[in-house]
């Protein structure tokens, strides 16, 4: 025979009984639900096993120029540039080392390294693979090399004189969001808001040098100036995408510490965004992708403002 209080039904002594089992057992499906969902969040990046030599290191961005190994899973062998979240790590390794890393990916086109150990000594590189380029320093003359735009005209810096430049380096076939079409959209959002203020238009011009000028012929270029100038071809008066030959992109690159290398189709490079002054001379950089549309805009104002 089962208790029940004072005027208790046998149906309702159930339901008294039950009903804390029904709600522990609830509370239990929602915290199982909630770390099935953390759980889920977790895994959403995954990790590889990195194995390579340094090429050289690029303090500014945190970054490594690695020639690495075949990845399974995740990249084919090439060299190419990598952020590095460690920063006991990046201290310790330097050019021509042997290294192992883990690749962290969080999504398609976001990844960095993290736990660098040097394992070895590669042999050593050609000065053009292993030497670090000058940069040049603020108030110093960019070369003058010639370019051709997107319309298959030659340009040069000094025709830009009295405007305020800034210039960046790409490539159209760039398959990482982060890097070549992350500059480009941030560029698009400049000249938009350039173009809301006559003055500020007038007073500045944009350039994007290729990194691939082989296949950035000037009809590809086009094409892809195009798409980030939302169709509308007017925007080439204001923002030049040009290429040059292989000699003259390497000067103009290496003028700004910019390494790039070719492979498997692809081009693996640092980044860097340069503003150059009304006399043609650099007044600011900014060594990655990171930076802020305004940021950069207050000091394309600013500098274009100072020059007249």
């Amino acid at each position: 025979m089962s208790f029940c209080p004072t005027g208790c039904h046998d149906d309702q002594s159930k339901t008294i009984m039950t009903n804390p089992i029904k709600f522990r057992m609830a509370g239990f499906a929602v915290i199982v639900c909630a770390s099935l969902f953390l759980a889920g969040c977790k895994s959403s990046s995954k990790t590889f096993t990195l194995t390579g030599r340094v090429i050289s290191k690029q303090p500014d961005t945190q970054q490594l120029i690695i020639d690495n190994d075949d990845i399974p899973g995740f990249m084919s062998a090439m060299t190419m540039p990598y952020t590095v979240k460690d920063p006991d790590g990046f201290q310790r390794v330097q050019p021509k080392d042997v290294i192992r890393a883990d690749v962290v990916e969080d999504r398609p086109g976001k990844f960095w390294l993290e736990h660098v150990t040097v394992t070895g000594i590669a042999a050593a590189r050609s000065p053009a693979q292993g030497s670090a380029p000058k940069i040049l320093a603020v108030g110093e003359t960019v070369p003058d090399v010639p370019l051709v735009n997107q319309d298959g005209k030659t340009l040069r810096f000094a025709q830009f004189k009295g405007k305020v430049v800034l210039l960046t380096f790409i490539y159209t076939r760039c398959p990482f969001p982060d890097y070549c079409p992350l500059l480009s959209r941030q560029f698009a959002a400049i000249q938009k808001e350039l173009a809301k203020n006559p003055d500020d238009y007038s007073g500045t011009h944009l350039v994007s040098v290729s990194l691939d000028p082989a296949y950035d012929k000037p009809k590809v270029m086009r094409e892809y100036g195009l798409s980030y100038l939302d169709h509308d071809p007017k925007g080439f008066e204001h923002w030049d995408f040009v290429s040059t030959t292989p000699a003259d992109l390497q000067k103009l690159a290496e003028s700004f510490g910019l390494t790039y290398y070719e492979d498997s189709g692809l081009i693996s490079h640092a980044m860097n965004t340069i503003l150059l002054a009304g006399d043609g001379t650099v007044a600011d950089t900014w060594p990655d992708s990171e930076w802020r549309v305004s940021d950069v805009l207050d000091v394309v104002r600013r500098t274009s403002t100072s020059g007249k």
